[in-house]
């Protein structure tokens, strides 16, 4: 390795081998000193004596120009984005196969493209006709989209450095492959260099980069963790194959609110933008039926309408079932044991199967309440109201606690026809015009009065 400097001059700031009378650089007299070393240790595992280039510090309270952003005509995109899209932000999208990843993709990039915004788009997946064959469905052939398919790390970016656009749309990372890694790709060195690569390239020149990751049978997004850390925004494409609604939410957003979410619907010409979710949710919905209940959700920003259903049957097997769809499996627990530790309503023997109606997936603890709403009503054989709506979080003690924004959750049931709702007791009084709250101390309060079931001695 070579030597390194390890004087500099006290004048000039010039780096000396060695110490000598004269600076060679200013010609000043005994200016020349010795540094102590950067850092100490094994000479070729520390960083030794060079010193690199000190930083630009600013104070907490230097005011900087907000982020520009650049809207795509794509409302729900761009709602989850935090309003649009950034310069020089990195984006992870992930999702199931055939979910529609590379579809909303290419409808954004096409309307991107039309704005103005030079946009490459880079498949490792398809070929550059099978893409244009996919645009041609979507009625987006004319749109000034510059297609390429390749994995070549080093090919890529020295085509991205000649072209210098506004966006790359990367599909898919896992695809890529550096000829500095010895490994195949899509293992976890050449995701992670790959990844590591593009974002400095983002970073450095100031052009957006979304890239496109695969997912595990758990959903999570397959590969190391440090790439969700290096960029700027995961969002995660969700929905099940058997509905036409599909979910985009934020799970980090540097620019923007995290679970924010944008809906859409899967038709022959591609994704539509849903302006009104929980109308869509609710669109199939039947008549009051035991097991039935609507519950008034926030979703970011947005208060959004979801069917909670529940089905209760005696079980033929010593153990119980509980199949959950659309919900966490382990508040299902929770819910159950709270039902019956402290409202004497016991599950034991029978069989439980929760769904979130739609293909929504819901992670709110004010569902708590919905859900038990559902068990009781599915197993009592009882229906509520049609015109009522279900809010609250359940403690394990069994109180009801106060949610957030009940007064937005009340507007949104409200314009879609609800006149009254069950919840919380809450410290100020919600008050929306058409609206009754019915609002409930505990879970043992709920269930003698809405199912005449006793609690609990």
């Amino acid at each position: 390795m070579a030597k390194q400097p390890t004087h500099k001059c006290t004048e000039c700031g010039a780096a000396h081998f060695k110490w000598s009378g004269q600076c060679d650089a200013c010609q000043a007299w005994n200016s020349i000193i010795e540094e102590a070393p950067l850092t100490t240790g094994p000479g070729k595992k520390s960083l030794g004596a060079m010193r690199g280039k000190a930083l630009e510090l600013s104070d907490l309270n230097a005011k900087d120009d907000p982020p520009a952003r650049t809207a795509s005509g794509v409302a729900e995109m761009d709602r989850v984005l935090g309003g649009g899209l950034v310069e020089a932000s990195a984006i992870l999208v992930g999702g199931d196969p055939g979910i529609g990843k590379s579809t909303l993709l290419l409808q954004v990039a096409a309307r991107f493209a039309r704005n103005g915004m030079h946009v490459i788009y880079v498949s490792g997946e398809e070929s550059a006709e099978q893409i244009r064959m996919r645009a041609a469905r979507l009625k987006l052939s004319q749109s000034p989209v510059r297609l390429a398919a390749e994995t070549n790390l080093r090919d890529i970016l020295t085509t991205l450095d000649k072209e210098r656009p506004k966006l790359v749309i990367i599909d898919s990372i896992q695809t890529m492959w550096s000829d500095q890694v010895d490994s195949a790709p899509g293992s976890v060195s050449q995701v992670r260099a790959a990844s590591h690569e593009l974002v400095s390239f983002a970073k450095r020149t100031g052009t957006a980069i979304i890239l496109v990751g695969h997912v595990t049978k758990e959903g999570a997004l397959a590969g190391p963790r440090v790439v969700e850390h290096m960029v700027d925004t995961v969002l995660y494409f969700e929905g099940e194959r058997g509905h036409q609604f599909r979910v985009l939410r934020a799970v980090k957003n540097r620019f923007g609110p995290a679970d924010e979410i944008g809906v859409f619907e899967m038709t022959g010409r591609g994704l539509a933008e849903v302006t009104n979710p929980s109308a869509l949710f609710l669109s199939d919905r039947d008549k009051p039926a035991p097991g039935s209940v609507v519950f008034s959700g926030i979703e970011g920003s947005r208060p959004v309408l979801t069917e909670i259903q529940a089905l209760v049957s005696p079980s033929p097997n010593p153990q119980a079932r509980r199949t959950v769809v659309g919900l966490d499996s382990q508040r299902l627990a929770t819910i159950l044991a709270v039902l019956e530790s402290r409202c004497g309503v016991p599950f034991a023997g029978l069989d439980v199967y929760l769904n979130v109606a739609g293909g929504m997936r819901v992670n709110e603890p004010a569902a708590d309440l919905a859900v038990a709403a559902a068990l009781l009503s599915a197993r009592e054989d009882i229906s509520l109201p049609a015109e009522s709506v279900v809010f609250g979080e359940i403690s394990l003690s069994g109180a009801l606690r106060q949610v957030t924004q009940a007064e937005n959750r009340l507007k949104e049931a409200s314009k879609l026809g609800f006149t009254s709702a069950i919840g919380p007791e809450q410290k100020k009084l919600p008050r929306v015009d058409g609206m009754t709250l019915r609002t409930m101390p505990d879970l043992a309060t709920f269930v003698q009065e809405l199912f005449g079931t006793d609690p609990a001695p």
